[in-house]
């Protein structure tokens, strides 16, 4: 047999394609890659052309270029798994591509060949005997053309009149409320029948479960649209609703719709188990409907791979006039990579990938019910292949201090709140579980595990369940102390008032979120108001982050409405709400004051210049008084000084930054020290207390005595000497009597202070070393 050279060189090709798109070049410079990047910014088309690899170079760059610029910012991608199954599926389309270009005979031949052999083995497989195929790139199109297949047969003159013959007769669309979101209105508009065409059927709210279609209201409203002139025309069943997985009544909706003729339509994940040894009846019911819609695609893990809806109808020329099927021999060969990948996997990796995925499903349910705080909320839990569960609060843990009163008001948004959090936090620690969360009107938020939609793709194993199972445990063991502290945080909150604002968000997933108010002065403009706030709360937030603490403190998520607070995310149970709570009120006052002492420095400065002129234009005056005229002459002085020595009085002076005002040095030359600093010494610092190695807000194990509230301040060093250092320079007599001398003296003086903030020790001790000598030197 002649070897088709082109035909290998198409899989040659896609080899090197696949190869150099996934790995890229490893032997590319960093010039190429530089030139291949600029290539990103849009541009006219180069006159001259690109090689092959060059182009795919580009297509490897658009492809990770969002990876190469959030490298500070990591986002989680679920990337698909494409094996060499998938890469036949590939192939497939580079074939079609190929096979088009042959002459119509042969075009023909091979097309029906391929598409024939695609739907006698889908049909085998899901059990859906003497069932033809139609092969759509939307999931929802086979639907779509099942609909205008059943308004062709039920309205005779439809063909010659369009919509004009239905107008005798309305037709009638019946989904259920568990259905895709707006599949109706998709339905509607593709076949341009008007919104009251559709009939949306409640499910069971006493009997059964509360995601299957009520059956004896559905036979109650299909009689009252009879009774209105209306034709019923289709049903749309689940096996396998998009949120949570339920299976519809099938065998009882199928004998009410024969009894109606109506067309009976089904659509679902668990259709895929049907191609097991062992299914249940719920969904061997199925195969008696008049069509259904498979994804093998997501359940084999085939990239681009069409949907299928098989169908039974015995006029070929209503299956034409509808779209079901093609006279176009291209159309065909959307079946082609079906074709190629069901050939490679043979009906055993067929059933084997789908047997692996409902093995995942069960192992993690059994898992799920030995956790008390895990409730699991699927129809047939033994069966389905959808894991639903959500994380449940027992009340009866209550709180360890204060009532839960408080929070039973809100609690089912609470708990949405926190399951939320705990389906995000499983798909960003366990991507390759493809864990989602989906919102249901009467479950609420819930946590979805179906790996028949993603392990294939995702590569998901046995490993993955386990780590999945080990990351429930100690996420929900930090959901259930959250929740038991929450109440009493909020009363230590109260506790604080009106320094602390306790916020209510029941969105956020944590402690909860807290807002220091600064005691402002009356009368000021309620925009500065808000800068202050904020400006007092963001420095806050800062100083919390700086801790070294399990505790995370944030600005809240995106969707957070409130205005500058702190929000306190999830803690464990070992966490010390108390002192959490006044730590949050000290690091807020010592901000507050901190920053008042700012804003009054200059007015503080200005007042302490003036006092320190009035005080040395006095202190001069005294001199004068004290030694007379003479000694104040340089050589007479001298000479007197010698003779008659004399002891003066004048006493040296220190600015006080946080009082304002000027303190005699009596105490700094007798004590060698300034006289605040043992008070500074004796104050504690936050976490002065705590054992070694324990960190800020945990319950020490060697007393239990809560934390005071100066030892939960912060270790703000700066601040605290700030806001009580001394200016300790002491203010020298002028030599001359003369008072506006005085001012530069001054300046001196307050130029020092504020460089030098906390004499030391050796300074001073310099200082009186200088005066003796001075003394000494005058006698």
């Amino acid at each position: 047999m002649m070897e088709d050279s082109t035909l290998a060189q198409v899989g040659k090709n896609l080899r090197e394609a696949m190869k150099i798109l996934e790995d890229g070049e490893p032997d590319v410079g960093m010039e190429r890659q530089l030139s291949v990047r600029n290539i990103i910014i849009p541009g006219p088309l180069q006159g001259d052309g690109q090689d092959v690899t060059s182009i795919l170079h580009l297509v490897h760059n658009l492809i990770h270029e969002e990876e190469e610029e959030e490298d500070e910012k990591p986002v989680q991608h679920r990337m698909q798994n494409v094996g060499e199954q998938g890469h036949m599926a590939l192939l497939g389309h580079s074939l079609a591509a190929y096979i088009s270009v042959l002459n119509r005979d042969r075009l023909r031949k091979l097309t029906t060949r391929i598409q024939s052999d695609t739907t006698l083995w889908l049909c085998r497989i899901f059990r859906y005997e003497n069932g033809s195929a139609c092969f759509h790139e939307d999931d929802r199109d086979g639907l779509v053309k099942v609909c205008r297949l059943v308004i062709n047969a039920r309205y005779e003159e439809y063909a010659t009149e369009g919509y004009t013959a239905l107008s005798s007769q309305q037709p009638v669309i019946y989904q259920s409320t568990s259905c895709r979101p707006g599949l109706g209105q998709h339905l509607c508009s593709q076949l341009g029948l008007p919104l009251s065409s559709l009939c949306t059927v409640p499910c069971n709210t006493i009997f059964g479960s509360q995601h299957q279609m009520d059956v004896a209201l559905l036979d109650k409203l299909i009689k009252e649209d009879i009774e209105a002139g209306k034709l019923p025309l289709l049903l749309i069943a689940n096996a396998g609703t998009p949120g949570a997985g339920h299976t519809d009544k099938l065998g009882r909706l199928k004998d009410l719709c024969d009894q109606h003729h109506l067309w009976l339509h089904v659509e679902g994940v668990n259709l895929a188990t049907l191609a097991l040894g062992q299914v249940t009846s719920a969904i061997t019911a199925a195969t008696r409907s008049d069509s259904m819609t498979l994804t093998p695609g997501q359940w084999l893990g085939l990239p681009a791979v069409t949907a299928v809806t098989l169908y039974r109808h015995e006029d070929p020329a209503l299956s034409l006039a509808a779209g079901l099927t093609s006279s176009q021999p291209v159309e065909k060969l959307r079946a082609l990579p079906l074709w190629l990948s069901l050939q490679y996997l043979g009906h055993n990796g067929i059933v084997q990938k789908i047997r692996h995925a409902t093995d995942l499903s069960q192992t993690l349910l059994l898992k799920l019910k030995s956790m008390t705080s895990i409730k699991a909320a699927v129809e047939d839990e033994e069966n389905s292949p959808v894991v639903l569960f959500k994380f449940v609060q027992e009340m009866s843990a209550g709180s360890s201090g204060g009532s839960t009163d408080g929070f039973c008001v809100g609690e089912k948004e609470v708990l949405d709140t926190f399951n939320r959090w705990l389906g995000e936090q499983l798909a960003q620690l366990v991507s390759t579980s493809g864990v989602d969360v989906v919102e249901l009107e009467d479950e609420g938020t819930c946590v979805r595990f179906s790996p028949l939609l993603t392990a294939a793709a995702l590569g998901t194993q046995l490993k993955d369940v386990e780590d999945l199972e080990e990351k429930i445990m100690e996420l929900v063991h930090t959901m259930s102390s959250t929740i038991s502290l929450r109440q009493d945080f909020r009363e230590e909150t109260h506790r604080h008032s009106p320094s602390l604002t306790y916020v209510e968000n029941l969105s956020w997933p944590g402690l909860g979120a807290v807002r220091y108010e600064p005691q402002l002065a009356e009368g000021m403009d309620e925009s500065r108001r808000k800068q202050e706030v904020e400006k007092i709360n963001n420095n806050l937030l800062k100083k919390l982050q700086e801790f070294d603490t399990d505790v995370v403190f944030s600005t809240g998520s995106e969707f957070v409405t409130e205005d500058s607070c702190i929000f306190v995310g999830m803690v464990t149970e070992d966490v010390d709400v108390s002192e959490l709570a006044d730590t949050i009120a000290s690091l807020g006052r010592e901000i507050e004051e901190s920053g008042k002492l700012l804003e009054n420095m200059t007015e503080r400065v200005r007042k302490g210049i003036q006092e320190a002129e009035l005080q040395l234009q006095k202190a001069s005056e005294e001199k004068l008084m004290e030694e007379g005229m003479l000694r104040q002459i340089p050589l007479v002085g001298s000479v007197l000084n010698w003779f008659s020595p004399v002891q003066s009085s004048i006493k040296g002076r220190t600015f006080n930054l946080a009082a304002g005002s000027l303190d005699s040095t009596d105490v700094t030359y007798s004590t060698k020290a300034q006289a605040d600093r043992a008070a500074l010494q004796d104050t504690p610092t936050l976490g002065s207390k705590r054992s070694t190695g324990q960190k800020l807000f945990q319950h020490s194990s060697v007393s239990s005595d809560p934390m005071s509230e100066s030892g939960s301040s912060s270790p703000a060093e700066d601040t605290t000497v700030i806001s009580q250092g001394h200016l300790s320079a002491p203010l020298p007599a002028p030599e001359t009597p003369h008072p506006a001398e005085g001012a530069p003296h001054v300046q001196g003086t307050l130029e020092l202070a504020n460089t030098h903030v906390e004499a030391t020790e050796e300074e001073e001790e310099e200082a009186q070393l200088k005066d003796q000598e001075l003394d000494q030197s005058g006698r």
